[in-house]
């Protein structure tokens, strides 16, 4: 397997993936993953990733005796900029354009099962889509938390169509040490470390206030940033 060394965590990968979504079409992002995430499972196996692509798509594949797996990066950070407009256009544009940059790191991507279980929508899809979750990774981490934990969430029936992947990692906390999200998880309760208060989804899923939304982008891009830090750390290239 080929590597890029080192990993640069100030790229946003727009360029690469020619202005396209960098998720599908940026070569370099496949690498940093591919990079980062063949390592061993908590377990012990290798879980060796290789570079694949379904259609023009960059995936990532691992066939082995575990099964066989086809991923896919996802973004983390999401500024809701249609959803909440107002707020987007109110923090200017130069914020706006230093916050996509940022969160578009690779700090801010993870992968997650890119096939269609069923015909029904992937995790990536079901995320996006589903209005107690509205693109939210702490949210999302929260449902993958009670998955492992045998409780309900608004992502549980997705989740669970993949449960051979998630089975990877043992349980949650292998899951979050797998890939490097201790920032958004308390140490000691195990608990996810939520953006905005939580309510166990019942109430507003998105700010309502300026003040929040403005609250809600910086604990996103602090979580990257961190994220960003434990990369560098854990592939030796923490230079702080």
């Amino acid at each position: 397997m080929t590597l890029i060394d080192p990993v640069d965590v100030t790229i946003d990968f727009q360029d690469d993936a020619g202005r396209r979504d960098p998720d599908s079409y940026s070569p370099l992002l496949q690498k940093y993953h591919q990079r980062l995430w063949s390592k061993p499972l908590p377990g012990g196996a290798p879980f060796e990733l290789t570079a694949a692509k379904v259609g023009r798509a960059f995936v990532l594949r691992h066939e082995s005796d575990l099964g066989v797996f086809v991923l896919s990066s996802d973004t983390l950070a999401n500024s809701n900029r249609r959803k909440l407009r107002d707020f987007y256009e109110a923090m200017g544009s130069e914020s706006n354009t230093a916050w996509h940059r940022d969160g578009g790191t690779i700090g801010g991507r993870l992968l997650f099962p890119r096939n269609r279980v069923g015909g029904n929508q992937t995790i990536n899809q079901r995320r996006g889509t589903h209005p107690r979750i509205r693109d939210r990774f702490d949210l999302t981490l929260e449902s993958i938390r009670r998955h492992y934990v045998g409780e309900d969430s608004p992502l549980a029936t997705t989740i669970e169509r993949y449960g051979d992947f998630f089975a990877l990692f043992g349980d949650f906390r292998g899951y979050v040490d797998f890939f490097l999200l201790h920032d958004l998880v308390d140490d000691a309760t195990n608990s996810v470390r939520f953006y905005l208060p939580f309510d166990g989804y019942t109430g507003p899923v998105l700010p309502g206030t300026i003040e929040q939304y403005r609250v809600f982008r910086e604990r996103q891009l602090a979580f990257v940033g961190a994220r960003n830090r434990r990369i560098l750390a854990a592939i030796g290239l923490d230079r702080r």
